[in-house]
């Protein structure tokens, strides 16, 4: 079967046919990778033009021919060569004159082409799409967070209601981990180092030709926009490509962990959010009447597809002296991470734009264990005005209260033995043991803090966005 004719279900990885971003691929395919390969190159020769060490002639020549590559000639020429730069440079070397012949990839060895080719692809990614990506998904949850910032909630733990929040809070909760992360990733994608150093890293064949080595290793990379990695072997220093993957799947996780508790809030016997019928809400096959929350699951699932990806990734700094090929084929799921990153994340800011939070269903369930909920701030107060067991004596009162199906308040307030300590309460005290809705902390103001520094905090992101 011709390449040309083979279809998106053909392939065998769901990255490719099911959860493709497609304005990743002049980035992260395959085709973009042969590309970013043929732009080193052509860096490496205008820098050799510019050390008198080629023409200029020359240069351009074989940043023309660099630009007329495909993937597909790459494949074609690897399987008789076995190498797929030697393929890349026996192409270019076809197409240009014979200075230029002699000039291609000259100090080069594979990995200075590669590993720089790497950083400068996801460099630009980053910068161009999945950092605004993020940003935008953080612009959704901020305007999420005001809007909602006095709609009284029952916060959980354990699964169980423990006291009043606001969903504006809950959702502050996110907008502070994610807007944290996307500054941890941008600063990774700052960091990203190239190379051209050899195939040692000693810098042993660029010192035949030039006397400073390592300033001529910063002036091809100069041309990209890179800078060089203090010291190298055969491969870039692993490590901040590792920071930079990390920096992914801890995104990630807080992606799956928004998508887990958006999903639970969802539950009929919970019901405090919704979502319309749409790409993100499937009926059952069977059951007609069922609205299932499949975007959010999907986030979940997609996280757990990629996150064993970075043991992967660790494995990957592992190299032996100064250079094995063990990194050489799991290197290349890198795109795919990063795409099932990006297909997660667009996703979530679909599901955000459209969720129809439920105050209604949010205060009753409140009002289903309001009373219990002042259990904390009853005992508190009782222990600062003298009790000396009121944390005992509260949880003793709230198991008569579930017993009895009486509201702990009203038990509260007829307990001869409280009465003494209740008459030092302060009138705004006793409001919050009276209305429990009262006893809410600062979450509606910490809600809009936080809302309101990281809405300052993008504006500087994106600034600095490289």
């Amino acid at each position: 079967m011709e390449e040309d004719s083979v279809s998106i279900y053909d392939l065998m990885s769901p990255a490719d046919y099911r959860y493709n971003v497609k304005e990743l691929a002049p980035y992260l395919s395959e085709e973009a990778y042969v590309k970013y390969k043929s732009i080193v190159e052509a860096a490496l020769a205008r820098v050799l033009a510019k050390r008198k060490l080629i023409s200029v002639k020359a240069a351009d020549e074989i940043k023309r021919a660099s630009e007329k590559i495909r993937a597909k000639d790459v494949y074609e020429e690897e399987s008789k060569t076995g190498h797929d730069i030697i393929a890349q440079v026996n192409l270019i070397k076809r197409i240009v004159g014979e200075e230029a012949k002699t000039a291609v990839h000259r100090t080069a060895t594979s990995y200075d082409i590669v590993d720089t080719a790497n950083m400068l692809r996801y460099r630009d990614v980053f910068s161009k799409i999945i950092i605004p990506d993020m940003i935008e998904l953080e612009k959704s949850w901020i305007e999420m967070a005001k809007k909602e910032k006095n709609t009284l909630q029952i916060g959980r733990t354990h699964l169980q209601h423990a006291e009043p929040i606001t969903f504006g809070f809950a959702i502050a909760w996110y907008v502070s981990r994610f807007g944290r992360s996307i500054i941890k990733t941008r600063d990774s994608v700052f960091a990203l180092e190239g190379k051209f150093s050899g195939a040692v890293g000693a810098y042993n064949a660029s010192h035949l030709f030039v006397k400073d080595p390592e300033q001529f290793e910063k002036e091809v990379l100069a041309e990209l926009g890179l800078g060089p990695a203090e010291i190298s072997t055969q491969i870039v220093q692993p490590e901040p490509l590792s920071d930079l993957m990390h920096s992914v799947e801890s995104s990630f996780t807080i992606l799956a962990n928004w998508a887990d508790d958006m999903r639970n809030l969802q539950r009929p016997e919970i019901g405090e959010i919704g979502q319309p019928r749409g790409k993100d809400i499937s009926r059952s096959s069977t059951m007609p009447h069922k609205a299932n929350p499949v975007g959010l699951e999907n986030i979940k699932s997609l996280w757990k597809a990629t996150m064993p990806y970075m043991f992967m990734v660790y494995m990957d700094q592992i190299s032996d002296h100064q250079r094995d090929l063990t990194n050489s084929a799991s290197q290349r799921y890198v795109p795919q991470i990063l795409n099932q990153f990006d297909y997660s994340v667009r996703r979530a800011i679909r599901i955000s734009k459209n969720l129809l939070p439920h105050p209604q269903n949010m205060l009753k369930n409140f009002k289903m264990s309001a009373d219990k909920s002042i259990a904390e701030p009853l005992h508190l107060l009782l222990s600062a005005y003298g009790h000396p067991n009121s944390h005992e004596y509260v949880g003793q009162l709230a198991d008569e209260s579930y017993v009895r199906g009486i509201p702990l308040t009203e038990i509260v307030l007829k307990d001869r033995n409280l009465k003494p300590y209740l008459k030092k309460f302060t009138p705004k005290q006793m409001e919050i043991i009276k209305d429990p809705s009262k006893y809410i902390g600062i979450a509606a103001e910490k809600a809009e803090k936080v809302a309101e520094e990281w809405s300052r905090n993008l504006k500087s992101i994106q600034k600095d966005n490289p």
